[in-house]
């Protein structure tokens, strides 16, 4: 079994990570983010700092053309009439990579959805043959207030 949680670097998916480190010591993870190609130093300061927090790397899950090869070749930013970014830059390469792992083993994929937030649907991926979706911090019961004071005890920032 292989067990994957996806990481944006927000405070969900980081108190995620970071949780799941505690409950489930015994547990090899797979830390995986979805760079667009155009983040913010900050944002890359952050998965590095999270790595050394995890003792695991993050791999880097990419579109080869990145966000600015996309907005040439459509010609436009992304807005809320084209609304193609999350779409290529995210879902679909996460999607084609837990197809390609899920060829080897059955993959549990994580994902940082609170409790408080039903309304929010994650990433379908769990018609993937041998891939099950897994919302733990909606399993703890887990609401915003919740996952700051975990960062705040980790302290982490974000």
């Amino acid at each position: 079994m292989i067990h994957v949680v996806a990481i944006s670097g927000g405070k969900d998916s980081t108190a995620l990570a970071l949780a799941l480190q505690c409950r489930q010591p015994h547990i090899r993870h797979i830390f995986v983010c979805t760079p667009t190609g155009d983040e913010l130093p900050e944002m890359i300061a952050h998965w590095q700092v999270l790595e050394i927090m995890l003792s695991s790397p993050i791999l880097r899950v990419t579109l080869p053309i990145g966000l600015n090869g996309l907005i040439e070749h459509y010609g436009a930013l992304p807005n809320n009439r084209q609304r193609w970014c999350t779409r290529q830059l995210k879902i679909q390469p996460y999607r084609e990579w837990l197809k390609r792992i899920s060829t080897y083993s059955d993959v549990v994929s994580y994902v940082g959805l609170r409790a408080d937030e039903e309304e929010r649907a994650g990433g379908i991926y769990d018609d993937i043959a041998g891939v099950e979706q897994r919302y733990p911090l909606r399993e703890w019961g887990w609401t915003e207030t919740d996952v700051w004071s975990f960062l705040d005890q980790k302290n982490v920032r974000i």
